[in-house]
């Protein structure tokens, strides 16, 4: 899997693109190297996962994206313009669902619009039309405490859309999910986004997880971490829960493996 020859194709319909940026923090008075050279692009309506080892900088990869961190060298291009501030032009889902405990999961579900200044009577209306979708009809009243694990992931995940932005950051939105829940949450996510035509770009350990929902996989080194291959999962779509049966996507998960394991093996 040769990163370069995938990186340099050109593209005029780059909805994201990282060239050459690199991150680093202040960490015991000493400079600690997060994210070293990444070059990255996802084109519009992808879905684009990047994986790799704990502390290598994945979830920094969306930060930058979204506004809450600022490249420390290189640039950020959002809709083939160099941005240097995109806070507010992307959604962001957290590992967390960060429901506050005392909206019902109706209001939590327009805070965003609500804060951007939407009028809370067409929020709750749009809201309502897209419960169903979500998995939620007849929950709208009530409190995170009285959902499972998935509705309260489908409640966070409702309030993202909302924003109605182009770009929709996911950081291991399922990670703390039972193995059963997070396969329905899966095959979930990949209907809402062929529905909602996002572009969407995901952050996972799991590998099955990467290979199932995505068009490309970058995969990072340790920290500092840099791109050490690019994976194009060219599986065809609509994909279901018996594609990872398959032997393409077998075949597809032994690369990918092969590809960390060899750069663990050169660490």
């Amino acid at each position: 899997m040769n990163a370069t020859s995938i990186l340099n194709k050109p593209n005029l319909t780059n909805k994201i693109k990282l060239d050459q940026v690199s991150k680093g923090f202040e960490f015991q008075n000493t400079y600690l190297p997060v994210l070293k050279d990444i070059d990255f692009h996802v084109n519009e309506g992808e879905f684009v996962t990047v994986i790799g080892p704990s502390g290598c900088g994945k979830s920094t990869i969306l930060n930058i994206i979204a506004g809450l961190e600022h490249p420390g060298a290189g640039n950020l291009y959002l809709n083939g313009k160099q941005d240097s501030n995109p806070l507010g032009k992307v959604a962001y889902m957290q590992q967390k669902d960060l429901l506050l405990p005392w909206r019902t999961v109706l209001d939590n579900t327009i805070l965003g619009v609500e804060i951007q200044g939407v009028s809370l009577a067409n929020a709750r209306a749009k809201a309502m039309q897209l419960m169903d979708g979500f998995g939620l009809k007849g929950f709208e009243n009530e409190y995170p405490s009285s959902l499972s694990g998935g509705m309260r992931q489908r409640a966070a995940f409702l309030r993202t859309v909302m924003s109605e932005t182009e770009i929709i950051l996911l950081d291991e939105p399922f990670g703390a999910l039972d193995a059963f829940t997070r396969t329905h949450m899966q095959e979930w996510l990949i209907d809402l986004w062929t529905s909602f035509h996002r572009t969407i770009v995901l952050v996972t350990h799991d590998i099955e997880e990467a290979l199932f929902l995505s068009d490309r996989i970058y995969v990072l080194s340790k920290r500092p971490g840099f791109v050490t291959a690019v994976l194009d999962v060219n599986i065809a779509r609509p994909r279901s829960y018996q594609t990872v049966m398959t032997e393409a996507f077998m075949e597809l998960k032994n690369q990918l493996l092969t590809s960390i394991r060899f750069e663990e093996d050169i660490k």
